[in-house]
């Protein structure tokens, strides 16, 4: 049984590109599961918090992760606040190889500042999502490996990723 291979890591950190770019170089199936929940609700994220709340989209997103984590053998690309969750969290670390995706704060807050499909900061300064990053950073740094991304294409960070994973796998 091949353990699931999960990407961690604030919004905008790249969870999916890398995970689909993982997938290709590989046979792992990609998995993301805030589009699984889009599909599950049948409306995008940002929609579920404006007309259902934060609450109902983390009980939601609860359930389809730990579906998703019954299976074997995939890159799990995780919302961004998925890990802050305990019960999730620790699924995470006991059955699977947790990728912590981490960037310079300058680079996280370009990449999703003028972003429309991140309900959690329409309310948000920069330095309040400065502050979310580091808040989240102290939880993040519990994934099994952290993996600076700065200065790296994609496809650099997915062979970053596939070595440690295939080294990883070889000894546990």
């Amino acid at each position: 049984m091949k353990k699931n291979l999960v990407l961690i890591g604030m919004m905008g950190s790249g969870k999916t590109t890398i995970g689909k770019e993982i997938s290709k170089k590989t046979d792992l199936k990609f998995v993301d599961t805030d589009q699984l929940i889009e599909i599950y609700e049948n409306m995008k994220i940002r929609d579920i918090f404006e007309k259902k709340g934060e609450k109902f989209f983390r009980i939601v997103e609860e359930k389809i992760i730990f579906k998703t984590l019954k299976l074997s053998g995939q890159v799990i690309a995780l919302g961004g606040g998925s890990f802050l969750n305990n019960k999730i969290r620790s699924e995470i670390l006991k059955n699977s190889f947790s990728f912590w995706l981490f960037w310079k704060n300058s680079e996280i807050l370009k990449r999703i500042l003028n972003s429309k499909k991140r309900p959690k900061l329409d309310f948000l300064n920069e330095k309040d999502i400065v502050k979310l990053i580091n808040t989240r950073s102290k939880i993040y740094l519990k994934a099994d490996c952290k993996v600076n991304c700065n200065k790296l294409n994609k496809s650099q960070i997915a062979d970053k990723i596939l070595k440690i994973y295939e080294h990883k796998k070889n000894i546990g």
